[in-house]
């Protein structure tokens, strides 16, 4: 039963992610009906001096850090809410934990009608009347910050998530210890609550992070990496090259690694930082 596993496994994992670096280094078209090319390093010149991919690497950067910043704050003071047990409070954590639980592309249209500046309920719950509320998608400067919210919205339930595992897991004890010495809340927040979740907080964090780094279908459906360049996030541009109209399969599998090492030097930096946690 062994053998066939490896076999199983080395066809459907390994041997896609082997081809793929291999035709990095070419130049090859899936639907060219021609052999790659063997071009070495020019994919990978090509794109780390390209200013336009750059600016797609900095949309990125932006959607990454204002993104999970926004959950990890919201997403730890909803846990911080909901970790005392009060009647409903069961109804309103499965509330909470709906939009998760959608479809990217469904909640990206979904919003695209929330946004709408003469129909859509999102400006008048600002404030504004109909019609005359800024066009969150249309705008250069708001439409990053329309994907950010909706992001935000659908995946801080998962933090909460995981922060209140983190709460349920505080010893009472060690509260108990801190009123004795009546210790203030903020005191018992910083030196009791914050230590005690940083574990599961720091890979809530890891996952949105890299989660954030790869997002393509909610960005498809809410903006379709518009208006202009504004939301052309590294993900989407990484389709563009690979399928929509230029189907430059090389080139796209060289991105596809550049954001792979990208997201694994990232996600090293995080696991250290957990394992010196662990220790300390």
């Amino acid at each position: 039963m062994i053998m066939p596993t490896l076999l199983l496994l080395i066809a459907f994992n390994i041997f896609p992610l082997l081809y793929s670096l291999y035709l990095s280094f070419t130049t090859y078209s899936a639907i060219a009906n021609q052999a790659p090319v063997w071009v070495g390093l020019q994919n990978y010149r090509d794109i780390l001096t390209s200013d336009q991919l750059w600016i797609y690497f900095r949309n990125t950067g932006r959607f990454v850090l204002l993104s999970v910043s926004l959950q990890t704050v919201i997403g730890f003071g909803l846990a911080l809410l909901l970790r005392e047990r009060f009647r409903g409070s069961g109804l309103i954590t499965t509330l909470i934990l709906i939009p998760m639980m959608l479809s990217p592309v469904v909640v990206g249209l979904f919003w695209k009608l929330m946004y709408d500046p003469n129909y859509g309920i999102f400006n008048y719950l600002l404030g504004y009347p109909p019609g005359r509320g800024p066009q969150w998608l249309a705008s250069s400067e708001l439409a990053l910050w329309a994907v950010v919210i909706v992001d935000v919205w659908m995946w801080s339930p998962f933090v909460m998530l995981l922060c209140l595992a983190g709460l349920g897991a505080i010893p009472e004890e060690l509260y108990e210890a801190a009123e004795i010495d009546r210790a203030s809340t903020l005191y018992q927040f910083w030196r009791i609550t914050l230590p005690q979740v940083a574990p599961l907080l720091l890979i809530a964090i890891l996952f949105r992070t890299i989660e954030a780094f790869k997002t393509f279908d909610l960005v498809m459906g809410l903006t379709g990496g518009g208006p202009g360049d504004a939301t052309e996030l590294v993900a989407v541009n990484l389709y563009r090259i690979a399928f929509s109209g230029q189907w430059n399969t090389g080139r796209a599998s060289a991105l596809a690694y550049i954001v792979l090492m990208i997201i694994i030097g990232i996600s090293n930096i995080y696991i250290r930082y957990l394992n010196r946690l662990r220790e300390g």
